[in-house]
């Protein structure tokens, strides 16, 4: 395909010189807390003889995960907010959407198997050791990642069969397939329904799911309560909050067509900046256990 692009030039979060400031400032901060946070919680983790069932397993996986997804995106956003041109080659512009999608469908993954892993706590307690063993899990973890390749691959294939013969200027702070669809210059309607099909249905299908987990969960709970089953169900809690905050924005950005509407970088801010942000917090400040193994660490 025909290609005179080498480099794009990305509008950013924003063109205003001092709220670019305060940007700057604030996702500094909440970079390092990413990776403080999270860095924390699979130290914790690895190094606790108390964490060591599969809901932890999982938990120590989301948060290398969450450390990698926002230093996709993190590091060149708060670079950009400085600066007055804002360029990516075009190498790196797929290499970060590559990237993003690969951690992006992963963490997806990875959500909906912890949801899977605490509706078989809860409805089927005698069995789990057996049915949610270490095997298991590594399968599970392994399988997360195999989707999110295949799914960072076919996105990425798409990507570099657009021809780019003129614009480049991107009205976003990362690449991405819907903003990179618009600056092609050929048909996309074919490209933008695969997207759909592919970005949109993942996380609405791995959504549903999650409603169908906890909806059994809550059947569960009103028919045989127990001690044992409100210590399982307060966790699902921690899960629930961040399940809202991830997929909530994913599937408002793309499910849908092709089209950009300029509330898409503040919603885009949410889950590649905030949720890893938020995740620590919520499953360290609502876990007895993981405050506990924390102040025994220090």
């Amino acid at each position: 395909n025909k290609n005179n692009v080498t480099e794009f030039i990305l509008h950013g979060l924003t063109q205003d010189k001092t709220v670019a400031k305060v940007c700057f400032s604030l996702f500094l901060v909440f970079y390092a807390i990413i990776i403080f946070g999270n860095l924390l919680i699979i130290i914790t983790i690895k190094t606790s003889e108390q964490l060591n069932s599969p809901m932890y397993f999982f938990l120590s996986y989301l948060s290398f995960v969450d450390i990698s997804y926002s230093t996709v995106t993190a590091p060149k956003l708060i670079h950009d907010l400085l600066v007055e041109k804002k360029t990516i080659s075009f190498v790196g512009c797929i290499a970060q959407l590559f990237a993003g999608h690969f951690f992006g469908c992963t963490e997806i993954f990875l959500l909906t198997v912890m949801a899977y892993d605490r509706c078989i706590a809860i409805c089927k307690p005698l069995h789990y050791t057996y049915i949610v063993n270490r095997h298991v899990c590594g399968w599970l973890v392994a399988a997360s990642w195999v989707g999110g390749f295949v799914h960072s691959t076919v996105q990425t294939l798409m990507a570099i069969q657009l021809p780019f013969c003129g614009p480049n200027e991107i009205d976003h702070y990362v690449c991405d397939l819907q903003p990179l669809l618009k600056l092609a210059c050929s048909d996309t309607y074919i490209t933008g329904v695969t997207v759909v099909a592919s970005s949109g249905v993942i996380p609405l299908g791995c959504f549903i799911v999650l409603v169908v987990s906890y909806g059994v969960i809550l059947v569960s709970v009103r028919t045989r309560f127990s001690e044992g089953h409100l210590k399982a169900l307060h966790t699902c809690t921690s899960h629930i909050t961040v399940v809202v905050l991830f997929f909530g924005p994913c599937i408002f950005i793309y499910l849908r067509p092709s089209i950009t509407f300029s509330a898409d970088k503040m919603v885009s801010v949410f889950y590649t900046i905030i949720t890893p942000m938020l995740n620590p917090l919520i499953y360290t400040l609502r876990n007895e256990e993981v405050k506990n193994a924390v102040k025994k660490l220090w």
